[in-house]
């Protein structure tokens, strides 16, 4: 019988890095601050992986919140795609502050570093709620805990401009959740309910009304807004290019792709019943109209990111061109192109993390983001620019990186569905990604120091150890698809064939019947049971 520390793992997965937030403020030290921070997010990684072998061992499984069983309470639901995601998010930020203290020192004043420690883990608290809630409301609170928290910590960076960043981030990110609650107001007026097995077992029953096809449509473009859907992407340039490095390399690695998850979870579970992409009017259907935002996502992106001279600018709208590939994937609605569009949100966050971490070195020994003083940086800096490299590769697409599995099962997902434009979009996308990776490592390997330039010296120790266990990852999982394909391929088939009360069948080895029987355990968002309860629970054989 799991402990009673494994049976609230879900609540702790959210409640650590809440209740420590305010904590940083009595830490004066920055220091002490950093520490602090770091110490709660490695808890929180911890508590992710133990959630993975807890879905392993018992299927996925549901938690009542102050013990008010769902409907009427709020449910936190965590089966093998959440506990994924949760680690992903874990990670990345225990990583991302592991290399946080020198970068963080150097551009942010010294008062205000515990402050900052405070939004992160506000910030990571949001987040990790938006994955394990099972109430879209509550997912509503969560998603404006992480976008406030997020908006300071954009506005910290020492840039005038990071201001201006931040206000236009908040206007747009305020539309975007303005829009996301007018739906499932509209959807709660129509059903009843928040919680989101009971919405998909309700729906259907509305499905025809002028109201849920209004409430589809206001959910579209909020969450468009907020995972930077082209044309709905003007705030990420500025918030990337202007916000502290650190953030920078969060926001690039966790934010978006926590939005996109949200977006697949609601219309293809929530929604997912009365095919929600169907529902709408239009001569275009939605998922092609989805599609073609992708592309011109994928190339406006990358053409842009060409002729850009910042460098963080430069890869933020190379972001915009990679949510392009992941809604590409998703716009399939196959298991493959799907599986393509999943499996990019976690290798992404592989690439853009350390991307951003390198940047990061970069502009604290450099002192710029500026491409056109980075001359010969890549023998000055050896270690910084060759993880760069092998996650620029990966971006590219080089076969052995995990950016070569993504855009290869994205290919395959479109030569099965038989849209070849799609095929050509990503191409011609990895093209121009050539061009402008091709344009900084001319700079750092190619051209010498001019005379008289500040000496530059390689980042700390501190710094290189993260960013090289991402860098490192580009590479691992490249070759070893048993986590990421694997995982993500069965989470696109369940996600398609989705049934309100059904457990789905997992079949993939880290989420076999503990019993031997195969048949599939654990239940979609809703209608899972608690690990103490999983000898009687339905889909479980005891």
């Amino acid at each position: 019988m799991p402990s009673l520390l494994s049976q609230n793992l879900p609540a702790l997965q959210v409640v650590l890095p809440l209740v420590a937030a305010p904590l940083c403020l009595f830490l004066r030290l920055p220091r002490l601050a950093w520490l602090f921070a770091l110490a709660v997010s490695g808890a929180a990684f911890a508590v992710s992986i133990a959630l993975i072998v807890l879905v392993q061992q018992n299927g996925a499984f549901s938690y009542d919140m102050g013990g008010w069983a769902a409907p009427w309470g709020i449910e936190y639901v965590i089966d093998p795609l959440d506990s994924v995601m949760l680690c992903l998010v874990t990670g990345i930020a225990t990583l991302v502050l592991m290399y946080a203290g020198p970068s963080v020192e150097a551009e942010i004043p010294r008062r205000q570093i515990p402050v900052f420690y405070v939004l992160f883990l506000l910030c990571l608290t949001g987040l990790l709620g938006m994955v394990a809630t099972g109430d879209v409301f509550n997912l509503f609170v969560f998603l404006e805990i992480s976008s406030l928290s997020t908006y300071a910590l954009v506005a910290m960076g020492r840039d005038p401009r990071a201001q201006t960043s931040a206000y236009r981030y908040l206007i747009l990110g305020s539309l975007g959740a303005t829009f996301y609650v007018i739906g499932i107001g509209l959807l709660y007026m129509m059903t009843g309910t928040l919680n989101m097995e009971d919405l998909a077992r309700r729906i259907p029953e509305v499905a025809e009304t002028r109201t849920i096809s209004v409430a589809i449509a206001f959910l579209a473009v909020g969450l468009a807004l907020k995972l930077a859907l082209f044309p709905l992407h003007k705030w990420l340039p500025g918030a990337y290019t202007h916000a502290p490095s650190v953030v920078t390399a969060f926001l690039a690695a966790t934010a978006t792709k926590v939005a996109i998850y949200v977006l697949v979870r609601i219309f293809f579970t929530v929604l997912g019943p009365i095919e929600a992409f169907q529902t709408l009017p239009a001569t275009v259907s939605e998922t092609q109209l989805v599609g073609v935002l992708a592309i011109l996502a994928m190339m406006s992106g990358s053409a842009v990111a060409v002729f850009q001279y910042n460098l963080k600018r430069l890869f933020a709208y190379s972001s915009i061109a990679q949510v392009g590939y992941m809604m590409l994937g998703i716009s399939m609605v196959s298991v493959t192109g799907m599986t393509g569009g999943l499996v990019h949100m976690v290798n992404h966050a592989m690439m853009k993390g350390t991307v951003f971490m390198a940047l990061g070195a970069v502009i604290l020994r450099v002192g710029s983001p500026d491409i056109r003083r980075l001359d010969g940086v890549g023998y000055r800096m050896p270690v910084t620019m060759a993880a760069f490299v092998l996650a620029a590769f990966s971006l590219i697409g080089v076969p052995g990186t995990v950016g070569f599995i993504s855009k290869l099962y994205l290919v395959r997902g479109a030569i099965e569905g038989g849209h070849w434009i799609m095929v050509a979009a990503v191409l011609a996308s990895s093209l121009l990604a050539v061009i402008y990776v091709w344009r900084v490592l001319e700079v750092a390997y190619f051209r010498s120091r001019p005379a008289g330039a500040a000496p530059v010296r390689e980042a700390p120790l501190v710094m290189l150890a993260p960013m090289w266990v991402l860098a490192l990852a580009n590479v691992y999982f490249g070759l070893e698809t048993t986590y990421t394909v694997g995982l993500t391929e069965a989470a696109a088939d369940y996600i398609l064939n989705y049934v309100p009360g059904e457990g789905p069948t997992w079949e993939h080895p880290l989420f076999e019947d503990p019993h031997g029987h195969g048949d599939g355990h654990g239940t979609g968002h809703g209608a899972g049971h608690a690990p103490e309860q999983d000898a009687h629970a339905p889909g479980v054989d005891p």
